[in-house]
């Protein structure tokens, strides 16, 4: 898949933004606060429809507007699809696909597939547990768009729990969230434990290749004993601790068993990274993380638009090198620089200036 046609509206620094696009690698370079990432961001969005830089719409509004848009012309083997995203901040978004409204901005989820690389991507390796598990969801998504409403109703169930536990309430008023907590967190339990089966031996792989001094791995660790890719089995676990935990709960005001309290284990070796990995291994594991889901997808028959937003100025020339190789070999590949230095000499492509709200073609 590719965007031919990317458009912003009123978006971070743009007033307006029309923007050809071609097969193949395109370069925006430009100095740091110019608008470089807003354009890897709008694709983002349009990925996951939310940002991964903050958490409302607000700041997407150029100030002085109350609403922003991005548009873009998706093409894919069997069709051509124009997608409109039009972001609120004061209320919900609005989305039209070939010209015409639908029901929710959910319509056009799974329409623009990507996959973003930055330096934030070392919090993954080095950050807290929701992190990781951001990471492995967001994968999840990406290979069945289906799956955010299974974690769209989890996170609502747990929301709602917790609400009622904060008030003290009795078993009753408890037990209908209880089930909801307990179906929908085993089948996504078993949904992250099925995909990291797939992609265990391709991120070992990928690391391989990186940096082949130790072995990689990843280990889920969850809140229930022996979690499995078998979701009824996964939610009685749940069930039975909700039910033990009930009064520990009721004192904290939180559920205390589930996929929201898991965590990713990423191991070189015998260790775990994030406290012992040196800067450049967790590098290598951040863009082995990456890579290895670049991988998993084209495996799947998919081809996501490959997004590097400033990342080579922070990788050595073997990583560089390595990465070029992945970038040429995507579909469409966008990338960010604030210098030209800052590339490999291996890779060429469509070049843009970013420069005072605007860009140029080189």
């Amino acid at each position: 898949m590719l965007i031919t046609n990317l458009a912003l509206t009123n978006y971070r620094s743009y007033s307006e933004l029309d923007l050809a696009l071609n097969p193949g690698i395109s370069i925006f370079v430009g100095k740091n606060g110019e608008g470089k990432t807003n354009i890897a961001e709008s694709i983002l969005y349009l990925t996951f429809l939310s940002s991964h830089r903050v958490s409302s719409n607000t700041p997407l509004v150029k100030l002085g507007n109350s609403s922003a848009y991005i548009r873009a012309k998706v093409k894919n083997p069997d069709r051509e699809v124009l997608i409109e995203l039009e972001i609120n901040s004061d209320k919900a978004n609005r989305a039209k696909v070939n010209q015409n409204p639908v029901r929710s901005q959910k319509e056009i989820f799974g329409i623009v597939q990507s996959i973003y690389f930055s330096p934030e991507d070392l919090d993954i390796v080095r950050g807290d547990p929701s992190e990781r598990r951001r990471f492995i969801d967001q994968l999840l998504t990406l290979r069945s768009p289906r799956i955010a409403a299974v974690i769209s109703d989890y996170d609502r169930a747990v929301k709602q729990r917790n609400s009622l536990l904060k008030t003290r309430a009795n078993n009753d008023a408890l037990a209908p969230w209880d089930k909801q907590v307990a179906q929908f967190g085993g089948e996504l339990i078993a949904l992250r434990i099925s995909v990291l089966k797939e992609i265990q031996p391709i991120f070992n792989m990928v690391y391989q290749e990186i940096s082949s001094t130790k072995p990689a791995e990843i280990i889920y660790k969850s809140s229930i004993e022996n979690p499995s890719d078998n979701p009824t089995e996964n939610s009685n676990k749940i069930m039975e601790k909700l039910i033990n935990n009930r009064g520990a709960e009721i004192e904290r005001g939180l559920t205390l068993c589930g996929p929201h309290r898991d965590d990713l284990l990423l191991m070189l070796g015998d260790h775990q990274v994030k406290g012992y990995a040196s800067h450049g291994e967790s590098w290598s594991i951040a863009l082995a993380l990456k890579l290895s889901t670049y991988k998993l997808l084209k495996k799947d028959g998919l081809a996501p638009i490959l997004i590097l937003d400033d990342v080579f100025s922070e990788l050595d020339e073997e990583r560089r090198e390595h990465l070029a190789v992945i970038a040429q070999s995507a579909e469409q590949t966008i990338i960010t620089v604030a210098v030209d230095s800052d590339l490999p000499k291996s890779l060429t492509g469509d070049k843009y200036l970013v420069k005072n709200g605007g860009v140029i073609k080189l």
